[in-house]
C-alpha cells in the first residue's frame, strides 16, 4: 500500500507541475520535472516514510537526523533554491544564494503550486503557496532578485488567480 500510496502521490505531483509548466511554454522541463524521485535514492525512503500528507524527506529527516533522499533530491533539480547556494566569492565564508535563472523559477513557482494541491487537496486555494512561502522565508538562502520574483509570482496568484499569473508569467516574465 504504501508503494502504491508514495509512487501516486509523486506522480500526481509530476502531472501537476507538468501541466503547469506546458501553460507557460516550459515545455522540457514539464516532462523532466522531479524525474530522480523514481531513482532507487529518493524512491525507496519515499514509500518507507510515506504519510500521503506532507513530504515523506521531513519524516526521514525527523527519524535518521537528516534526508538522504533530500541532499539526492536538490542536488539533481535546478528548480529548488537549495541547489542555487553557493559560498559567497568575496572569501566571506559565508553561503549566499546565487541568482536563479528565471526558468527555473518559473518551474519552482509551477512545483510550490502542485506540491500545494497534493498535499493540501480541498483546502487548496490561491494563496495556499504564498502562505507556505511566507511561513519558511526567514531561513531561505536566496539571491535577492530570485526572492523578489518568487515573491512577486507567488502574490499573483493569491492575488489575481491562476489564469491571470500563468498568463502574465509567460507573456511578461519569461519573454523578458
Amino acid at each position: 500500500m504504501k508503494i502504491w500510496g508514495h509512487f501516486s502521490t509523486i506522480t500526481y505531483h509530476k502531472w501537476l507541475v507538468l501541466k503547469n509548466c506546458f501553460r507557460i511554454g516550459l515545455y522540457k522541463q514539464g516532462l523532466t520535472h522531479d524525474l530522480s524521485k523514481y531513482s532507487i535514492t529518493e524512491f525507496w525512503a519515499g514509500v518507507k516514510y510515506f504519510q500521503g500528507n506532507r513530504s515523506p524527506n521531513d519524516a526521514q529527516r525527523q527519524a535518521e537526523g537528516y534526508s538522504a533522499a533530500w541532499l539526492h533530491h536538490k542536488g539533481r533539480n535546478r528548480h529548488h533554491l537549495e541547489y542555487w547556494i553557493d559560498y559567497d566569492p568575496s572569501g566571506k565564508e559565508t553561503l549566499i544564494g546565487v541568482e536563479m535563472p528565471v526558468h527555473f523559477v518559473a518551474e519552482m513557482f509551477c512545483d510550490r503550486i502542485a506540491a500545494s494541491k497534493v498535499y493540501m487537496k480541498e483546502n487548496y486555494t490561491d494563496a495556499s503557496p504564498w502562505e507556505y512561502y511566507e511561513r519558511g522565508k526567514n531561513h531561505y538562502i536566496l539571491h535577492e532578485k530570485t526572492r523578489e520574483l518568487l515573491e512577486y509570482m507567488l502574490l499573483l496568484l493569491k492575488e489575481k488567480g491562476e489564469d491571470e499569473a500563468f498568463r502574465i508569467i509567460k507573456k511578461e516574465i519569461l519573454k523578458r
